[in-house]
């Protein structure tokens, strides 16, 4: 039985991921506020032949963080697989309209988040015979965003950190991250217009948005995968080619 956390699990790819992964894991369920979506994937886990564990924390804190990763600690004393999934588009601004609060909050939540858990739990991942950390990055920060610059830099942060990780943890703890594109989740529902992802899905190659299931599974992908390392996988309906 591998010990799993899975960040943002509550909703989304999280959610998804946490059920792809259940069968006989022991899944903790991050969440913040959604708790009743949060309990809702807590019993999928527990349908699907796995064990949850509920874990609430503001991860844009550093209490939060450090709850978790007591929390965690309180469970286990190693950790298989770190998913740092939370993240955020908390604001579609300007470039002039980027103001200092919304830079602070958006890389407190989607960077410096997953530097903290990632630093907190890494003594139980170094406990692990063979860990994995994999990161949520974003296709903005392949190609930009003109309305999501503050949010396409902090996931571009995210590779830099992502490759900086792996280098550093090698040979026993591999990092990886994964960059979705458009994928139909509550992500877009508070920030982007119906218009506006309308355009997003029609530019977008195959001409239709992901699901979070599909990100899920590139997740058991790099898990399944042990000679990969500091890379980051693009799962983008074409939006962005390399």
């Amino acid at each position: 039985m591998q010990q799993i956390v899975i960040t943002g699990a509550s909703t989304g790819i999280g959610a998804a991921t946490a059920k792809d992964l259940a069968p006989g894991n022991t899944i903790f369920v991050h969440y913040n506020r959604s708790k009743d979506k949060a309990e809702e994937v807590a019993r999928a886990v527990e349908t699907a032949g796995g064990k949850a564990v509920l874990i609430q924390a503001d991860l844009a804190t550093d209490a939060g963080c450090g709850k978790l990763a007591e929390e965690v600690k309180a469970h286990t004393d190693t950790l298989d697989v770190l998913v740092n999934n939370a993240g955020d588009l908390l604001d579609r601004h300007s470039l002039e309209g980027t103001t200092w609060d919304i830079a602070t909050r958006t890389f407190e939540l989607n960077v410096f988040s997953v530097m903290r858990v990632t630093a907190l739990l890494l003594p139980l991942l170094k406990k692990a015979e063979k860990a994995n950390i994999i990161n949520m990055s974003s296709v903005a920060a392949r190609n930009g965003s003109p309305t999501a610059i503050t949010y396409a830099s902090a996931k571009g942060a995210v590779d830099t950190y992502t490759r900086g990780a792996a280098k550093g943890l090698a040979p026993n703890i591999r990092v990886n991250a994964i960059a979705p594109g458009i994928i139909l989740t509550p992500f877009h529902d508070k920030a982007t217009p119906k218009d506006q992802l309308e355009k997003f899905m029609k530019s977008t190659p195959v001409g239709y948005a992901g699901e979070a299931e599909e990100i899920a599974r590139a997740v058991r992908f790099i898990l399944e995968t042990p000679f990969m390392t500091g890379e980051t996988i693009d799962i983008n309906g074409g939006m962005n080619m390399r």
